[in-house]
């Protein structure tokens, strides 16, 4: 099988991408990506607000305008807009970058909706309540014009550290989310990352369920959760299917929407990578259980028999998933591309991505 289907039915949001979609990016930062060793999302801590516009950049261009390389780990492991980029190529798809609230903002055309970058949820909250509202308004008001383009929206992120601000935001809304959030690194921060939540809800006074999804993203959030929250909304409600193209941070945007707006979640999918599926330290569909049983659907890519150690370190849980690298390749297996073909575009890519660093001295 192509993709693998753990939850729900994925028939209708099949039908809708093959009537045509759109593949949004969402980018933001938060500031706890400086905490060291909280992420992997960029060589250096400083980096790693640098990763989401890097990635978009190199979604749209195949090479990066904000850095002169692309993300990597800190041992040269790299984006998985490889994977994304790779997909939707082979695809023809349509692709829009959308900046929530990053630090650096890309130098490509792009949809700003007015938000701000996430403050450290340890010192101080996430972000002004009114700048939430602003960006789900303008989120809602995109999403709505996207929705009556497309049948189908599939929205993937870029923000490194942010399954930790899922976490915190999760647990501020009544969720078990400790112990489910998946990682870049195939040694999850676990520890780490529920010492900042705790940390963080103590510091914003959260001490039982939120049933305010903005007070929740405000208080110890990330500008991403709202932005694609309030996207999928809108399309939604213009009669799109919507695909949540990540890992677990999903059962953050899908606990948002679940409070925001219920009738949304009957359009509602989430789609990801065997790889974040296989992650022994986290628990997407068990999470998307407890918040609310939409349909969950996972790639079946397999990089064992890659030529490239770069590549192969997916198979040893470096990654896993970001920029809607699952979502895309499912839309791929959807379309047609079985996943041999979809493997030697991305080591085209990839061996572009290495004469480049070669040339570059790097």
């Amino acid at each position: 099988m192509e993709y693998t289907i753990h939850l729900g039915d994925f028939e209708p949001f099949i039908n809708a991408i093959k009537q045509g979609f759109i593949f949004t990016l969402t980018i933001g930062t938060t500031d706890v990506s400086l905490i060291p060793g909280i992420t992997i999302a960029g060589a250096k801590p400083e980096l790693t607000h640098f990763t989401p516009a890097a990635d978009a950049e190199y979604l749209l261009l195949g090479r990066c305008r904000v850095i002169n390389t692309v993300p990597m780990t800190p041992d040269g492991k790299p984006t998985p807009a490889l994977i994304t980029r790779a997909a939707l190529r082979l695809i023809n798809a349509g692709v829009l970058v959308v900046n929530a609230g990053s630090r650096i903002k890309p130098l490509i055309p792009h949809v700003d909706l007015q938000g701000e970058p996430g403050l450290d949820i340890i010192k101080s909250d996430a972000l002004r309540r009114d700048v939430v509202e602003r960006m789900v308004d303008n989120g809602l008001v995109l999403g709505e014009n996207l929705g009556r383009s497309f049948k189908a929206l599939i929205i993937g992120e870029s923000i490194p550290a942010g399954t930790t601000t899922a976490m915190a935001f999760l647990v501020a809304m009544g969720y078990d989310a400790w112990h489910k959030m998946s990682s870049a690194s195939p040694t999850n921060p676990r520890e780490l990352k529920i010492s900042v939540v705790k940390r963080a809800l103590e510091r914003s006074g959260v001490s039982k369920a939120l049933d305010d999804p903005i007070l929740a993203a405000s208080k110890v959030g990330d500008p991403v959760i709202p932005a694609m929250a309030s996207i999928a909304i809108g399309a939604a409600r213009a009669g799109s299917h919507v695909i949540l193209a990540g890992g677990t941070q999903m059962g953050a945007v899908l606990a948002f929407i679940k409070a925001f707006d219920k009738s949304a979640l009957s359009r509602l999918a989430i789609a990801t990578t065997r790889w974040l599926i296989n992650d022994k330290s986290a628990d997407l569909v068990g999470l998307v259980k407890e918040i609310r049983p939409i349909p969950v659907a996972s790639s079946n890519l397999n990089f064992d028999d890659m030529p490239y150690e770069g590549l192969k370190a997916f198979e040893e849980g470096f990654v896993k998933e970001g920029v809607g690298a699952g979502g895309s390749l499912v839309a791929a297996s959807i379309m047609g591309f079985d996943l041999g073909r979809v493997k030697m575009a991305i080591l085209r890519d990839y061996e572009e991505l290495l004469k480049t660093l070669r040339v570059q001295g790097m």
